[in-house]
């Protein structure tokens, strides 16, 4: 098993917990703090997993739920299997002698 570290993006468990379930109820608390936000932009951000986010709306979220960083981003290691091998396989690349053949069609012979 290989692993990378990820995350988990929890802002919308911590949203439920204060009881906000609306995407819409958060923007105006965001503005409140100047930061202005489209209202797809707000979706984004609560159903979606972020790939960068500035640190003022981080600082922003944080003081909206009264939480900390690592309550709203949670690291995880992401395990991914190890590759499956044909039977046999020996994990070496084929020999490059074994290719394809061009198939050659011909027109039929007449009758």
């Amino acid at each position: 098993m290989t692993g990378r570290l990820g995350y988990r993006w929890n802002l919308r468990a911590v949203m439920a917990a204060r009881g906000l379930f609306a995407t819409t109820q958060l923007a105006p608390l965001l503005a409140e703090r100047g930061i202005r936000l489209s209202d797809t932009q707000v979706y984004r951000l609560v159903t979606g997993t972020p790939q960068r986010l500035s640190l003022e709306v981080l600082m922003a979220l944080c003081d909206i739920f009264d939480v900390t960083p690592s309550d709203l981003i949670e690291p995880v290691r992401e395990t991914r299997p190890a590759r499956k091998r044909a039977a046999g396989d020996s994990g070496t690349a084929a020999p490059k002698t074994l290719r394809p053949v061009r198939a050659r069609i011909t027109p039929p012979e007449p009758q």
